[in-house]
């Protein structure tokens, strides 16, 4: 289980962004900063981010990740199964230990695809908050793509007309246009909500790199016809969003385009680069070109599931995903072609965050008239 990726100490903006803070980090009258944690269990990864408000943004100051695999098999069966439960609820537990010990005076912890559709999605959801005291919420596709949206915000280029998100999960893919036109980008952190953001279009795929390498085991006679077919499925999907043609003029005149949000894709970005050990400082942010990003997945056709597992920004947590990764950032680049990608090591969690710390603050405009207060632990609702 991989846990290499993540820090502490970082500070970013109030998008996301990595961002300086003054000293002292203290609210006014010398009142200690609270802390907020952010929680995302996905079909592939259990991720937690814990964090305080600074002055342009927020100082992280833990973080955590834990490839579980809840959603291993659920294609097949329609179910969570056992081990994996056992597997998520082991993360979860530490993650309890995390928020209580820094104690967190507010936590938003969400679940998405594997549990939106698994059989036994809500049992699971009812175990976690009797053994980890976690109380997770199932949030829709729409909110998944939106919060992914809002960790990216300072990722995208302002000088283009329209970006395309693209947020690869284990068990869904969440694709939003957004029109870098229309304002409402930098609007105030107070007044911060993932929902205003000028998302033309959105479409969730309920494919992810897990669901995806389940439905098309590899086949090293014809690797090469293996990728070409993942790419195809993914294809068929995406061409499904009609909505999204509102913006397909800025792509065809050159003036957009994409993020890439998700592990398989940051491992290519490492790949490309060459490091001898995962950095997010010089991942995050990173410009690709198509056609760097095709060559990169052209270099790992070559190997086999082994020798992936060999390097260090692919690990054999992700050896037998990062190919399926590439395969629906390949896709989406055929169906709307743009010549420049941009990599994020970031998304959902600091888009949590951020809608987190913006009601925070309202309630304490609200709250200083009445003096009320509130306790550590306390789940958002």
């Amino acid at each position: 289980m991989s846990q290499a990726r993540e820090s502490s100490g970082e500070k970013r903006g109030p998008d996301g962004a990595a961002s300086p803070t003054p000293a002292g980090e203290r609210q006014a009258k010398g009142e200690e900063a609270p802390t907020f944690a952010a929680l995302d269990l996905g079909t592939n990864n259990c991720r937690l981010l814990i964090a305080k408000p600074a002055a342009e943004g927020f100082r992280i100051v833990e973080a955590y990740s834990n490839i579980v695999r809840l959603g291993e098999g659920l294609s097949q069966s329609g179910r969570l199964g056992d081990g994996a439960m056992d597997r998520a609820v082991g993360a979860l537990r530490i993650c309890a230990e995390k928020i209580a010990r820094r104690r967190c005076a507010r936590v938003k912890a969400v679940a998405t695809q594997a549990c939106r559709s698994a059989a036994n999605g809500e049992a699971f959801i009812d175990r976690v908050l009797q053994e980890t005291g976690i109380r997770l919420q199932i949030i829709s596709p729409r909110e998944e793509a939106h919060l992914a949206v809002a960790g990216c915000l300072n990722l995208l280029d302002r000088q283009a007309h329209a970006a395309l998100v693209v947020d690869v999960g284990g068990g869904s893919t969440e694709l939003s246009w957004v029109d870098l036109r229309a304002g409402r980008l930098d609007m105030d952190p107070r007044r911060f909500a993932p929902q205003r953001l000028p998302v033309k279009a959105w479409i969730s795929i309920p494919v992810g790199v897990v669901t995806l390498a389940e439905r098309f085991p590899e086949d090293d006679a014809d690797r090469p016809g293996w990728y070409r077919a993942m790419v195809e499925a993914m294809k068929a999907d995406i061409a499904a969003c009609r909505e999204a043609e509102v913006v397909r003029p800025a792509f065809d005149a050159g003036h957009a385009h994409l993020v890439g949000t998700s592990g398989a894709i940051t491992s290519l970005a490492g790949i490309h680069l060459g490091l001898k050990r995962y950095d997010r400082r010089r991942v995050d942010g990173l410009w690709m070109s198509r056609g760097e990003c095709e060559a990169t997945a052209e270099k790992l056709l070559g190997v086999d599931v082994k020798m992936r597992a060999a390097e260090p920004c692919i690990g054999p947590d992700r050896a037998d995903l990062v190919l399926a990764g590439a395969a629906i950032l390949q896709a989406v680049q055929e169906l709307w072609p743009c010549e420049r990608v941009r990599v994020a090591d970031r998304g959902l969690r600091e888009g949590l965050l951020m809608s987190l710390m913006s009601a925070q603050r309202k309630r304490r405009r609200r709250g200083r008239r009445g003096g009320a207060g509130q306790k550590p632990a306390e789940a958002a609702a």
